[in-house]
């Protein structure tokens, strides 16, 4: 299910849910690593990235939103539009072989208007990737 502010598609044509050139973080080890790498705050999102090593070209992205977030509501769409704004930004901006988190903010991840989400994505995968 696609945020209501996301951008149109084609009547009847669904798009995935996360882009074919990106893969989703499921283990908890995956996170943890990821726990210990750069992190990046805006104010939509907190994004972890780091370089895996492991030669695969791929980029794997997790969602996580805490109970701080709300209730189940709240937290199941503050994902949802983690996962549309990952879906639309990182086949472009992301880069092959790294791993990101994006780690949802009380309030912010909810109530910020999805083009500022967006472009918080970006500007957090920019500032990732000039330090690495």
């Amino acid at each position: 299910m696609t945020p209501p502010e996301a951008p149109a598609t084609e009547a009847g044509i669904l798009p995935p849910a996360v882009s074919p050139c990106v893969e989703r973080l499921r283990r908890r080890a995956d996170f943890l690593a990821l726990n210990r790498a750069r992190r990046q705050a805006m104010p939509g999102m907190l994004v972890q990235g780091r370089a895996r090593g492991d030669g695969r070209a791929l980029i794997r992205v997790g969602f996580t939103c805490s109970k701080k977030l709300g209730n189940a509501v709240t937290r199941n769409r503050a994902k949802r539009r983690l996962r549309e704004a990952a879906r639309l930004v990182l086949p472009e901006h992301g880069r092959a072989g790294w791993d990101y988190a994006l780690i949802g903010r009380p309030g912010a991840t909810v109530e910020r208007d999805f083009a500022a989400l967006t472009d918080d994505l970006v500007r957090a995968l920019a500032r990732l990737h000039e330090t690495s």
